[in-house]
């Protein structure tokens, strides 16, 4: 099997707690040979736990063709992820770049513009696609017994004041930059991948101490598809939901851990008609219906979801590499998203204060 050569742009939370901690456990397949850091210290810590060399100038590992990379990862502050990803492809390496891919659509269409030209892969860390439990409702979808679907409400919510670089705007923060491309690259899904849906969007900042967002509300639409109902908030304690979903024949409602669904089955439906006249007596609408339950728990193997997530995306980017295989989350996809983070901001015009 072959062994492929990384490179980590980045070590703080992504770069080391996510990327480095995962990759160090499957040496068949990853060998991290380089990190690079502005910070000297952490620098130093990589060399002792990874036994690798370390920069605290990217471009020095970058461009340093001894080291023999097949991949970097880009890890670094969100405004940098676009243009470092255009240099690691300008020198001749595959990049893996964290989210958010860009700021921009035009940023996007640029680094594919790039991949093109070089012959170098691009691929974006949405491994949230991977998720147990989106694949699980995805299969019940897909079954139809929930029905047409015409509504779907996530929730990616929580409480907490935070106070970091992911606050602020010139870093090309905020929560719908920061944590929005996860559940965002879920529901495209189902209003499909091939439209620019309309866009309706609400932000605020209510708890963070920066000047980027913690508050969103987001709706999709587009003829014939089902509506999106997004929610990336800061501000409230209670999160009944991750997913609710409503279809003809039923729904759905769950979080990353268990999931509820409850539809009946048009075959066994009594017949009813329309009354335009009023109904005789006291009477109202009586509709019999009999409704199926299912259920569904993560199973043991995905119960730490971050890595069951991880290892999925990174065994379809190893494929990549080292067999051609294409890409489960293509930068095309990941364009419709920056497209609509793109026109949420524009509708949502925040003061910028630092």
């Amino acid at each position: 099997m072959t062994q492929l050569r990384i490179g980590i742009i980045g070590q703080g939370r992504s770069g080391r707690n996510i990327h480095a901690e995962f990759l160090k456990n499957i040496p068949e397949k990853f060998k991290i040979v380089a990190v690079s850091d502005y910070l000297a210290d952490r620098c130093q810590r990589a060399r002792d736990e990874y036994g690798c060399e370390a920069y605290q100038d990217y471009r020095e590992m970058i461009n340093n063709k001894d080291l023999k990379l097949d991949l970097v990862v880009n890890s670094t502050f969100s405004d940098l992820h676009a243009p470092i990803s255009k240099e690691i492809m300008e020198a001749g390496l595959n990049v893996l770049s964290e989210k958010p891919f860009a700021q921009t659509a035009d940023q996007v269409k640029e680094l594919i513009g790039v991949s093109k030209r070089t012959g170098r892969l691009l691929a974006v860390f949405q491994q949230s696609r991977f998720a147990p439990y989106y694949r699980q409702i995805q299969k019940v979808i897909l079954s139809g017994v929930l029905g047409d679907i015409k509504l779907v409400k996530v929730a990616f919510n929580g409480f907490a004041r935070r106070y970091d670089w992911q606050t602020l705007q010139c870093h090309n923060a905020g929560g719908l930059y920061n944590t929005g491309p996860h559940p965002l690259d879920q529901v495209l899904g189902f209003i499909g991948r091939d439209i620019i849906p309309n866009v309706w969007c609400k932000m605020d900042t209510v708890c963070t101490l920066g000047d980027a967002e913690d508050f969103c509300k987001l709706l999709l639409s587009y003829p014939g598809r089902p509506t999106i109902d997004l929610e990336v908030c800061s501000n409230t304690n209670f999160s009944p939901y991750t997913y609710l979903i409503y279809g003809t024949y039923g729904s759905l409602m769950g979080s990353m851990t268990h999931l509820d669904w409850k539809y009946y089955i048009p075959a066994e439906a009594p017949a009813i008609k329309l009354e335009k006249d009023p109904l005789p007596g006291p009477s109202y609408c009586s509709d019999k219906l009999v409704f199926h339950e299912d259920h569904w728990d993560v199973p043991p193997e995905d119960k730490d979801l971050f890595n069951s997530m991880a290892a999925r995306f990174y065994d379809n980017l190893y494929d990549a590499i080292t067999n051609g295989a294409a890409l489960a989350i293509p930068p095309e996809q990941v364009l419709q998203q920056i497209a609509i983070i793109e026109e949420c901001h524009k509708q949502n015009p925040l003061p910028k204060k630092y």
